[in-house]
């Protein structure tokens, strides 16, 4: 969740981290190499067939082995947005399933005697409803992360 994240609000919190460039190797789920990265520190991978994403640095840490030229960008990710991640995470499971009336392709539906109307929730993003998405939940609290 911490990649979607991320890249919805086009902040990887690499002020003042470094950055590395070349060749990667992870090798027995690992990556080889020193980066620096310290225990529970996140980091992005780029340029990866299989590993493209945002990782935890830490022992159980389990990549796909392959030899690939890209980028690492150590994070300095903030807990709010960790807990915020978490706290998406769990409302996506939540209120996104396939069942769920937020996921039905349909601003409102009549059968039966049954009917139901989605909150139109109006939108700064042109024509894009984005009331049932988590980004429109939760675009208050991403605003200030949000880069531009």
């Amino acid at each position: 969740m911490l990649t979607e994240l991320c890249k919805e609000i086009k902040n990887w919190f690499t002020y003042n981290t470094p950055k590395f460039f070349g060749e990667f190797v992870i090798e027995d789920g690992k990556l080889t190499g020193d980066y620096g990265l310290q225990e529970g520190q996140y980091f992005r991978i780029i340029g990866s067939v299989f590993n493209d994403g945002v990782y935890q640095y830490n022992d159980k840490l389990e990549l796909q082995d392959e030899t690939f030229d890209g980028a690492l960008w150590a994070m300095a990710v903030p807990q709010e947005v960790i807990a915020l991640a978490a706290e998406i995470s769990d409302w996506k499971d939540k209120y996104q399933t396939i069942d769920s009336p937020a996921m039905s392709p349909y601003n409102s539906e009549s059968f039966g005697g049954y009917s139901y109307s989605k909150n139109g929730g109006g939108s700064s993003s042109g024509n894009v409803d984005l009331s049932g998405t988590w980004q429109g939940v939760f675009a208050d609290r991403l605003t200030q992360w949000r880069k531009i």
